[in-house]
């Protein structure tokens, strides 16, 4: 089984953009770990595929059943990656991507046995950040300062040396061939 990556960076950098590209181009080499969570759907989401939606209370009791990798709260919801939903991609023979937060990026580095590889995507500024939280227009002025609160945060973290590779995505082409540099490097 191939070295799971983890994928994190603050919402609103292109992690999203960045896997599509990465799975259209790459549809039989990368499973996406499908995370839980407990926040609603957006429009166009998918149960399943884009996110495993869960009550609270099944969540509560997913976390002390020791399911998840790695879980956090955010927001006011909870998201969280099982153990299942690693193993599954690993059966199909394809490499796992996670896209997880700090808190997991630090929960996966206690996790030895899974032997990941860990890849930052940073926006080129947090004013860059805000405009294309802002863009989206599904987030509330409180949402978007608790993201870029939570970005800040996230950005003081990678410079620590967390992460194999930092990505600066301010050009998409730029960054997807990063990405894929990193991907490649040892697969």
């Amino acid at each position: 089984m191939s070295r799971p990556i983890v994928i994190s960076g603050p919402s609103g950098t292109g992690k999203s953009t960045l896997l599509k590209k990465l799975f259209a181009e790459y549809p039989k080499s990368f499973g996406f770990s499908v995370s839980s969570t407990t926040r609603a759907p957006r429009a166009g989401e998918v149960n399943g595929k884009d996110y495993n939606f869960v009550g609270v209370e099944g969540f509560k009791s997913m976390i002390k059943n020791n399911e998840f990798i790695e879980w956090a709260q955010f927001s006011g919801n909870y998201y969280g990656t099982t153990v299942a939903s690693v193993k599954q991609v690993g059966e199909t023979g394809k490499t796992c991507i996670l896209d997880i937060d700090m808190q997991g990026v630090k929960s996966v580095k206690e996790v030895p046995e899974l032997n990941a590889r860990f890849l930052f995507v940073a926006p080129p500024s947090i004013d860059d950040l805000r405009k294309r939280l802002e863009g989206r227009g599904t987030e509330t002025e409180e949402s978007i300062s608790k993201r870029l609160s939570a970005a800040e945060a996230e950005l003081a973290y990678a410079k620590t040396g967390a992460h194999e590779k930092i990505i600066v995505n301010e050009d998409l082409d730029r960054a997807y061939k990063e990405l894929k540099d990193f991907i490649f490097a040892e697969n």
